[in-house]
């Protein structure tokens, strides 16, 4: 009687001991299969923000290269320009058409890469609550707004030197006179703008983004 007394207990001992592992056995699974979750998690908003600042830092290098070969076209138009205005020479005022023509080109093109840019800095912000990020993403947001409005601005400049160009070649003083009035105004909206302008660019090109200690990201 006693044997079979202890044979019992040593069986519910085992039979407990078996529950109690597959109970925590269960609890390693939930746990493993959370933790895999959470880092499926982390590594796809690691690659959603790297895949959206990457896009966007694309965008706005293409951007900044273009409008530097529209301020090229654009200060040979104005050179062309006063040299024609003192000359009274047609052939310079073609120059000078023919410049405002590439710089109006070249200046619409980096407006653009500079609006496609911004989104992507917008969305990166979505997959990040990291301060120092925030922080840079601002910057990109901002740059990329000032971008638009130099651009456009120096757009409408080139059009109303092109336009005063164009009728100093007829010898309308008068209307030439009053289009460089205006391209005047525009140039100083242009200086007050591209102040803004160039603030965001000092603050992102003295940023490190990344650390140099090669690591993984925490964007959260």
């Amino acid at each position: 009687m006693f044997i079979m007394l202890v044979s019992i207990m040593v069986g519910v001992v085992i039979i407990t001991f078996f529950i109690g592992d597959i109970i925590n056995q269960s609890r390693i699974d939930t746990i493993n299969i959370q933790h895999v979750t959470e880092i499926s998690d982390i590594n796809s908003r690691n690659e959603n923000f790297t895949n959206y600042y990457l896009q966007g830092a694309v965008k706005l290098d293409s951007a900044r290269e273009v409008r530097e070969v529209a301020n090229y076209y654009f200060d040979f138009a104005l050179f062309w320009f006063n040299n024609a205005l003192a000359n009274q020479s047609q052939n310079l005022t073609s120059l000078c058409m023919e410049n405002c023509t590439n710089a109006m080109e070249k200046y619409l093109s980096a407006n653009q890469n500079f609006e496609k840019s911004q989104p992507y800095f917008i969305n990166a912000r979505n997959y990040t609550n990291n301060s120092r990020y925030l922080e840079i993403l601002g910057y990109y947001i901002g740059f990329s707004d000032a971008g638009q409005n130099i651009t456009l601005l120096r757009y409408d400049a080139s059009y109303y030197l092109k336009c005063a160009a164009e009728n100093l070649s007829f010898g309308n003083m008068e209307l030439v006179e009053l289009l460089m009035e205006n391209f005047t105004e525009v140039e100083q909206e242009y200086l007050e703008e591209v102040q803004k302008y160039q603030e965001f660019r000092y603050q992102i090109d003295g940023y490190i983004f990344f650390s140099t200690i090669r690591e993984i990201p925490d964007i959260q």
